[in-house]
């Protein structure tokens, strides 16, 4: 698991490979990963804004940008977590991503920035 803070906001992550959602024969790799996102402020923060930039070993990079996380913007007060799963294709055996979300502060309204840390997406038979 790799976990970065920035500006109060402890964010969490995991991966995993599905097999049961890839066709290695035809190079399409499924991967899951899992964010747990902690408020360690003393002021309720709300997420509005997600971005990603995706790396494919065999293929162009990626950006993706939306409005929060699994259709949602959740609200979260001091010392709480919210956790979610979400899902990326590849083209090859490896790859990473990386990004940020955007947060609003609900106290002040100011808007901040809060990065993910780097995370590898890994075919688990290419490491043996």
């Amino acid at each position: 698991m790799s976990t970065l803070i920035t500006s109060g906001i402890q964010i969490s992550v995991s991966t995993e490979y599905r097999s049961d959602l890839s066709d290695v024969t035809s190079s399409e790799f499924f991967f899951n990963y899992h964010i747990e996102i902690q408020n360690m402020n003393s002021f309720d923060v709300q997420l509005i804004s997600r971005d990603w930039y995706i790396f494919d070993s065999l293929s162009e990079a990626r950006y993706v940008s939306g409005a929060g996380v699994i259709g949602e913007q959740p609200v979260l007060k001091q010392d709480e977590t919210f956790r979610y799963t979400s899902g990326c294709d590849l083209n090859s055996e490896m790859g990473m991503m990386k990004g940020f979300y955007t947060f609003k502060n609900l106290t002040d309204g100011s808007l901040f920035e809060v990065f993910v840390p780097t995370f590898l997406l890994e075919y688990t038979n290419k490491l043996n």
